[in-house]
């Protein structure tokens, strides 16, 4: 049985475990409103851009699209974009997005594909490369990022571009997680490149006829590498969000846990204590009673 001094350091050790896990659920909280905000701020300009692009993809004649719209007419090798976090500490946030990356990868191996996979988060990547590590190509760490800006998300589709270019993937797939609330946030898997469009709704100003100067072809050349970069950086601001509300509730899930702890060791403590001086007092009380 541990000694009184062992159960006292052990209460004092969680309670300063405690404060710390408030004190990061605080930070967590302050700092998702304003990533919360920057991820519903940057959906209306992404979803609308497929919007547009879709119904000027929709007027290019076959043969005359791009080659990051038509694709390279093969499906054998595909780029996995997989974006995380920098850091732990937030719930099962970077194991849900890692965890639809590799089941998609398997997937594709299963049915002989070929599979490369471009990491974006240092979490994403220390758990991809485990299994996957001769097939990671590119790795990117915006730890040293404070802000998020567009910036950051047009380098890492510039290198996804270039690698296209070359011949080094025929589709590629963004992985991130959706922020829907505090509590709820969804693994997201969207094919960008060749990229899939929605089909417009009937009553949607989207699905109407247009006639564009210059012509579409020239557009697509411009539009379409920007829309990648738009929908990175969308990504990347729904991960920041996602992150910090799963942050929160870790956080609270923890404080409240080190609460429970507190209470049955401060129990525990107590009862052993009482015990001790039970027995203390029985033996000077026979000790008395013996003389």
């Amino acid at each position: 049985m541990a000694s009184l001094k062992d159960m006292r350091n052990r209460i004092a050790s969680t309670k300063a475990t405690q404060k710390i896990t408030k004190a990061m659920q605080m930070v967590a909280a302050s700092k998702l409103r304003r990533a919360q905000a920057a991820a519903e701020a940057a959906r209306p300009y992404a979803e609308r851009m497929d919007k547009v692009l879709a119904n000027i993809a929709s007027g290019t004649a076959a043969g005359n699209a791009p080659k990051l719209l038509a694709g390279t007419g093969n499906d054998k090798v595909h780029l996995l974009l997989v974006c995380t976090g920098e850091r732990g500490l937030c719930g099962p946030f970077n194991t849900a997005i890692v965890r639809a990356a590799r089941e998609r990868a398997y997937s594709l191996l299963y049915q002989g594909k070929e599979v490369k996979i471009f990491c974006v988060g240092r979490k994403g990547y220390e758990q991809l490369r485990r299994n996957f590590d001769k097939n990671i190509v590119e790795t990117v760490e915006l730890r040293s990022v404070r802000v998020l800006g567009f910036e950051n998300a047009d380098a890492i589709a510039k290198k996804i571009i270039a690698l296209y270019d070359a011949g080094g993937f025929d589709v590629c797939t963004l992985f991130y997680s959706h922020f829907k609330s505090v509590i709820a946030q969804i693994p997201t898997a969207q094919q960008i490149i060749p990229p899939v469009f929605a089909a417009p709704a009937a009553n949607d100003g989207a699905s109407a006829t247009y006639e564009y100067e210059p012509a579409e072809e020239e557009i697509l050349g411009d539009l379409l590498p920007r829309n990648l970069s738009v929908q990175i950086f969308r990504a990347l601001l729904e991960n920041n969000a996602s992150f910090y509300g799963a942050q929160m509730s870790a956080m609270d899930n923890a404080t409240r846990n080190a609460g429970d702890m507190i209470r049955k060791q401060t129990i525990t403590y107590n009862r052993t204590r009482q015990a001790m001086i039970t027995k203390e007092l029985i033996e000077i009380i026979s000790g008395a009673e013996a003389l």
